[in-house]
């Protein structure tokens, strides 16, 4: 549970950072320094809200609402918005492909994502002004 409640916390405040493919090339004006790790914060939760509801996590939507926060706190105009929702969908469409029950594998891929996603935001957080 503090786990989920620490990547909860960071990602409200949109400081997860994290490296990834997904990135597009930002129009000039949109790019922030951090948006690689802020594209890995995005597909993760992506994955996250498609395994944990996978494993009966009774979860809701709650990482769709933490997008939502992120996309209100991060996507000012309509291509970042768009770029972070493909990023999340990316990441929740790639898992839905490789599993269709809860397995072990797929639980311990929830903990390694919820650690990427802290170790994410701890770089952030120290990292910002």
């Amino acid at each position: 549970m503090g786990a989920v409640v620490s990547i909860t916390a960071l990602t409200v405040d949109a400081r997860l950072l994290g490296t990834g493919p997904s990135v597009a090339i930002a129009a000039p004006g949109d790019a922030k320094p951090y948006d690689d790790k802020l594209m890995r914060l995005a597909e993760i939760l992506g994955a996250v809200h498609y395994l944990r509801e996978l494993c009966s996590a009774n979860d809701g939507q709650l990482w769709r609402e933490r997008m939502k926060e992120l996309l209100d706190t991060e996507g000012g105009t309509a291509l970042r918005r768009a770029r972070l929702t493909r990023s999340f969908n990316q990441g929740y469409r790639s898992y839905r492909r490789t599993y269709s029950t809860c397995t072990p594998t797929a639980q311990s891929s929830i903990e390694r994502f919820l650690a990427e996603g802290i170790q994410i935001g701890d770089g952030l957080v120290k990292s910002t002004p």
